[in-house]
């Protein structure tokens, strides 16, 4: 149990208080406990009541080992061939809470995709908390594991969902099994969102699951990523694209599970655990992205400053407001709509390679200032127009096959790639990257360095980590750390480089 926990009361005051005020004194006590030493997040009322148009039962998915409910959300007139999100509620919500506040159900009808939400109950965990925790329950093939792999496959065939865009997500208990069931189906979930989570199979039995949830495990990214490829045997990819989602002054899920996530996914994708880019978003909300190898972003890390356990949502009527505050719904920024950008459910390609379309060819830097770069690159046939990508994230679009990217830093290496966009929206895989680097940079004088990873290392220009090299400074990444990958660096201050492929004038 958890030591925050606790529901007894002294003699003396249990004869001065009404038996109404001591119940109210009991739920509020029993909502900090760790039932069966399970994720006990205290995710209960505050939410919105669900609407006529709410999510609805569905029955017969199945053989339902894990004694599920499904419910699900269609839009009206959604076409075949669409996303499916899966979204896990955390401990004694329902489907319905999460539906109402969690922001999901109207980015569905914004962007246009099916949501599937399992519940559990009290008959399964005394807190209706999903079992992240017992290996008889989150493993493939298995409990409640299996209950939601049926699901999927109900709705894939009833709704004509597209199954290699599946994606799932949760917050606390609901992020556990989510992170459980992206390690054991990485052949059924194209991505994740994990919301104040832990690692997969972090736990195996109830006795372990309090350790998990309020420090560190200390085992390195390998460890982490070993229990990942143990959940599948013989899968070697694609695996899922993560997103990992925490508060800072988490008092619940020990904000090193964000830590332990982060080493987990990019060590299952091969890459190194610094981050390619940092950006700051609203809400007091740090993203670090890290790039695979064709630098898209595999992993993002979202760290919100302050905010205690709870899903982030920003209630409203902007572009990037979704969902309802209430308890565990924290109003800083919506979660739901920041992941649905990186899984690419907007439809500008936040993850391209969904669609058909070719990659582009020809990328190339065609001019730089100190704070522009012009790119170029060649026509897609079919193509309606292009999305560019700095660092994996969309900055633009373009009709035409040049564009000219603005407000960027002197003397700073930017990573650029683009895709085609078919006329229904989808888009196409993206081109090789190439790197743009600005002009000025202040009076350090600027040298450059063309070598392989493996030398710009051992110079001291570079570290490695992972098998992967990192610019020094910078920390972009150049792939793998050998004698086979060579590129520019540009050193614009005292030990600081980026990359400089697309041209380097000393």
């Amino acid at each position: 149990m958890s030591g925050r926990a606790g529901t007894s009361t002294t003699a003396g005051r249990t004869g001065r208080r009404t038996k109404a005020t001591r119940a109210t004194r009991a739920v509020r006590a029993v909502r900090a406990l760790l039932v069966g030493v399970a994720l006990a997040a205290g995710l209960l009322t505050g939410a919105p009541q669900a609407s006529a148009a709410g999510p609805v039962q569905v029955t017969g998915f199945g053989s339902n080992p894990g004694n599920l409910a499904m419910y699900s959300y269609v839009p009206a007139g959604l076409p075949a061939g669409k996303p499916l999100v899966v979204a896990l509620h955390g401990c004694t919500q329902t489907a319905a809470d999460y539906y109402n506040g969690s922001g999901w159900a109207q980015l569905a009808d914004r962007w246009g995709f099916a949501l599937v939400l399992p519940q559990t109950g009290a008959a399964n965990n005394a807190l209706s908390c999903f079992s992240w925790f017992d290996s008889s329950k989150d493993t493939r093939g298995r409990g409640e594991a299996l209950s939601v792999k049926q699901m999927v496959d109900k709705a894939v065939a009833a709704y004509g969902s597209d199954p290699s865009r599946v994606y799932v997500t949760g917050l606390s208990a609901g992020a556990g099994m989510a992170a459980d069931l992206l390690a054991d189906y990485p052949d059924v979930f194209a991505g994740g969102s994990i919301a104040a989570g832990l690692p997969a199979q972090c736990a195996t039995t109830q006795s372990a699951a309090a350790g998990c949830q309020n420090g560190s495990r200390n085992l390195t990214p390998a460890q982490w990523g070993d229990k990942v490829r143990a959940s599948a045997p013989g899968w070697t990819g694609p695996w899922p694209r993560v997103a990992i989602w925490q508060g800072t002054s988490d008092s619940t899920v020990a904000p090193v599970n964000a830590t332990e996530l982060r080493d987990q996914w990019t060590d299952v994708w091969g890459i190194g655990q610094g981050a390619a880019t940092t950006r700051s978003l609203p809400g007091s909300t740090t993203l670090s992205t890290y790039n695979d190898g064709t630098g898209r972003p595999a992993v993002q890390l979202y760290s919100v400053a302050g905010m205690g356990h709870g899903l982030p949502v920003a209630p409203g009527g902007g572009t990037e407001n979704c969902g309802q505050t209430g308890a565990y719904f924290l109003n800083t920024l919506c979660s739901s709509y920041w992941t649905g950008l990186f899984w690419g459910l907007d439809g500008s390609g936040g993850t391209p390679g969904t669609g058909t379309l070719p990659a582009p060819t020809g990328l190339a830097v065609t001019a730089t200032t100190d704070s522009t770069a012009a790119l170029a690159w060649n026509a897609v046939p079919g193509a309606a127009s292009y999305t560019v990508y700095r660092a994996g994230t969309p900055v633009g679009t373009a009709t035409a096959t040049a564009y000219t990217d603005t407000g960027l830093t002197a003397g700073t290496g930017y990573p650029y790639t683009v895709a085609a966009v078919g006329p229904d929206g989808t888009t196409g895989a993206a081109s090789a990257a190439v790197t743009a680097t600005t002009t000025g940079g202040g009076s350090h004088p600027v040298s450059c360095w063309t070598d392989n990873n493996y030398q710009q290392v051992a110079a001291g220009r570079a570290h490695q980590s992972g098998g992967y090299a990192y610019a020094n400074g910078s920390n972009q990444n150049m792939g793998l750390w050998n004698l086979f990958v060579t590129h520019t660096l540009k050193e614009t201050a005292a030990g600081y480089y980026v990359l400089a492929d697309g041209g380097c004038a000393a």
